[in-house]
């Protein structure tokens, strides 16, 4: 009889520990199928890190109904949608922590309201909308972020603010990172729109976003991404040296698009998300000129600042351009040591989102498996030659 040779206890130890690793990697970054069915290169949902990112969802029917498409039906819908992801991840709508609602008509605002306040809690998300083409001819996109069932979700107001008439929190605090709806030149006293010139409305924003952030316990350097929209690409200078005054050192993650916001008399808005973890810089500045980091990591969270792929070469033509930015956006995660296969989530500003097949056709060799939650929208970029441009957050 042979007795089988037992393998030291140490091969043992770390064999289980190699294991319980690998298990627990597995376990941080999770692909949601179930809930809706995908019919692109993108995920449902990815859950990392503590957070779930559902791709944005449309509200258009099976069947066109017979007196044509209404916003208020087609954010049911999306609603309805964004339930079972949610429900398929270990969520539910009322851990939303974060919403970005894109609509394809400014006047559809105060309908999609109605229909979104019966959706959310007393204790709503934080929120941006802002209006731009969408694919498919929809009407509305909802793109969202929650926490699982029974994690840190709060929801904070400063002393002398006058809680939001619209049905979104002005912050929302998770365990690590804090969520801030889009500002616009209003007082948060009253509510009452400050109107003025492209500076006095960044000013007004940018001594909110103060506000904001101390009474959220943390400040501008906690800042890791910003999303800025303005109205015209000409008001994009003015907004700039205004945002440069407040972050002069180690800026955030930043993209910039034009959009037509919600009321007349604003032209820029501006959406922060800060970290409660130590906050790293990775890489240059994008541009010498411009306040914005290539990438910034907040724990095992990489921020990726909006990346285009236009170049002499390639005018016009969008494949081109999607291969150039993913590749220049390899580099960026490659500073922090990240691949592509550790994207949770992505946005894509896409000047014409009819040519989603054509992007398509690119978009899904960088992500042949398990690829990313994704939003689309017809976003203008800033470099008027930039046909899209891509928002990325990475987690390891």
């Amino acid at each position: 009889m042979i007795c089988p040779v037992r393998p030291p206890r140490v091969v043992l130890v770390a064999a289980l520990v190699i294991g319980l690793v690998g298990s627990a990697r597995m376990q941080e970054r999770r692909t949601v199928t179930a809930g809706l069915p995908v019919s692109g290169p993108f995920s449902a949902a990815v859950q990392a890190g503590g957070l779930i990112y559902a791709a944005g969802v449309t509200g258009i029917a099976d069947t066109p109904p017979p007196d044509g498409a209404n916003v208020m039906d087609e954010t049911k819908r999306a609603f309805e949608r964004l339930r079972q992801v949610l429900e398929a991840a270990g969520s539910s709508l009322a851990n939303l922590v974060n919403v970005t609602v894109y609509l394809k008509r400014a006047a559809d605002f105060d309908p999609m309201n109605a229909v979104y306040r019966t959706f959310v809690s007393d204790a709503p998300p934080a929120r941006t909308t802002v209006a731009t083409d969408l694919p498919g001819g929809a009407l509305i996109q909802i793109s969202a972020i929650a926490v699982p069932a029974g994690a840190v979700r709060e929801t904070l107001l400063p002393a002398g603010w006058i809680k939001s008439p619209r049905p979104y929190s002005y912050i929302v605090r998770t365990s690590d990172l804090v969520f801030f709806s889009g500002l616009v030149s209003r007082r948060g006293t009253d509510d009452q729109v400050v109107p003025g010139s492209i500076a006095v409305q960044m000013r007004t924003i940018l001594a909110n976003a103060g506000v904001l952030l101390k009474t959220a316990g943390v400040t501008v350097d906690d800042v890791v991404s910003a999303r800025v929209f303005v109205t015209d690409d000409s008001y994009f200078d003015g907004m700039n040296a205004e945002y440069l005054k407040t972050f002069a050192s180690n800026p955030p993650a930043r993209a910039a698009g034009v959009a037509a916001l919600m009321g007349p008399d604003n032209n820029v808005e501006l959406t922060l998300i800060a970290s409660r973890t130590p906050k790293e810089v990775i890489g240059p500045l994008v541009s010498p000129t411009l306040p914005v980091s290539t990438a910034v990591r907040a724990g095992r969270r990489v921020f990726v600042s909006g990346v285009v792929g236009n170049t002499d070469a390639n005018p016009g033509d969008l494949a081109s351009q999607t291969r150039e930015a993913l590749v220049r956006v390899k580099r960026a995660l490659d500073l922090a040591g990240l691949t592509l296969n550790d994207v949770v989530d992505t946005t894509i500003y896409l000047r014409d989102p009819w040519q989603v097949p054509a992007f398509d056709d690119v978009y899904r060799d960088f992500f042949p498996t398990e690829p990313p939650a994704r939003t689309i929208a017809g976003v203008k970029t800033i470099a008027r030659s930039a046909l899209a441009e891509f928002l990325m957050t990475a987690y390891r």
